[in-house]
């Protein structure tokens, strides 16, 4: 959420000026959360992940890489802050839940494939599962804490309805019938048939090189060889045969609904969507900073020295900090089953791949 990165930009400007000390100068720890240590690692594996992004050669001043390396850190400290939620609640992500998560994104790939993708965008396992662990975690403690506590009351929805009545104007819309095949003949004895048995997936069965597909399409992006094909025609009826370079297609027109405002039985979706994610941010950020009140957060000086150093005027990132060996999370991982039934996949199940999880998971 755009207010959660907003919080976190002010938690990392508190943790700069006043939680510096010399209990956080272990070496390869950058900063320290109620005693939980955040690794210089973690900070450049997201601080690399952000840098794909960029076109070129990319060498940021030393101020742009200090607000870089700031953002990413702040966003970190609210991760681990989360994650400590979780475990008071006894919520934590399971090694199980991680597994599970794993195994949906190897899913995605072929054989071999996901390994591959790791070792093209130079991207270490074992920092890629833990970032994958904060965000499930995130994804929990918005479901199961947050979640929860929320409650829409219906004088709420009306009034939100009537305030934004815009946003449930329903411009006039066409529902067609798209039957696309290598030639006029045999787009128009499939066009006959389905006007006839009004049966689209026969269609498939009795001309195997048809192809249908349904669409919605607002009247106003039709583009002009449809408009000009479906003037005048009523739900029920079929365009003459189009031709272009992919081919032959007629339209059939299955549904042409009016220009209308959404009642609020059909609109109501839509209103607790809204009203949720406006609410879901507020006890965000209420519980942000109830715990950011009471938190013990230390920056490491080291971190502060080497991002701010004088003379660095080249632009350079700050100077590496040799890191002790982590607790590997390998351990838990390197048996992980690779077939696991994908069907039903909860929320918590929706991860996103390993070249594309960054810093802010958009929770």
């Amino acid at each position: 959420m755009n207010m959660k990165r907003h919080i976190a930009i002010l938690l990392v400007l508190v943790a700069l000026f006043a939680g510096c000390s010399g209990d956080t100068d272990d070496i390869g720890i950058v900063a320290r959360v109620n005693g939980a240590p955040i690794y210089l690692s973690q900070l450049e594996f997201q601080h690399d992940q952000f840098q794909e992004d960029s076109v070129g050669a990319y060498v940021p001043s030393v101020a742009k890489l200090r607000k870089e390396y700031g953002e990413i850190l702040s966003d970190l400290i609210v991760q681990e802050l989360v994650v400590q939620e979780l475990a008071r609640r006894d919520l934590s992500v399971t090694d199980e839940e991680l597994r599970k998560a794993e195994n949906t994104v190897r899913a995605d790939y072929p054989e071999g494939a996901f390994e591959q993708v790791l070792v093209e965008e130079y991207i270490d396992l074992k920092s890629w599962r833990r970032q994958l662990r904060y965000y499930l975690a995130q994804k929990k403690f918005f479901q199961q804490v947050l979640r929860p506590q929320i409650k829409i009351d219906y004088k709420e929805a009306e009034k939100y309805y009537r305030d934004h009545i815009s946003d449930f104007y329903l411009p006039e819309s066409l529902r067609i019938l798209v039957v696309r095949g290598p030639s006029r003949e045999l787009v128009v004895k499939a066009v006959e048939k389905y006007l006839k048995d009004h049966d689209q997936m026969n269609l498939a069965t009795a001309f195997g090189e048809v192809e249908t597909r349904e669409v919605v399409v607002r009247e106003g992006r039709l583009s002009a060889p449809w408009r000009n094909a479906l003037t005048g025609l009523k739900p029920g009826q079929a365009s003459d045969v189009l031709t272009d370079r992919f081919g032959f297609e007629a339209l059939v027109l299955l549904e042409r609904s009016e220009a209308k405002v959404l009642p609020p039985a059909q609109a109501y979706p839509l209103v607790e969507e809204a009203l949720l994610e406006k609410k879901m941010e507020n006890a965000f950020e209420n519980w942000l900073s109830g715990d950011l009140s009471k938190a013990d957060i230390q920056v490491s000086e080291h971190l502060l020295e080497s991002a701010s150093k004088p003379g660095d005027s080249d632009g350079s990132a700050p100077a590496a900090i040799a890191e002790p060996e982590e607790p590997s999370a390998d351990e838990v991982m390197d048996q992980a089953p690779a077939e696991e039934d994908m069907n039903g996949r909860e929320p918590a199940d929706e991860v996103i791949p390993p070249d594309q999880i960054g810093t802010d998971t958009g929770i």
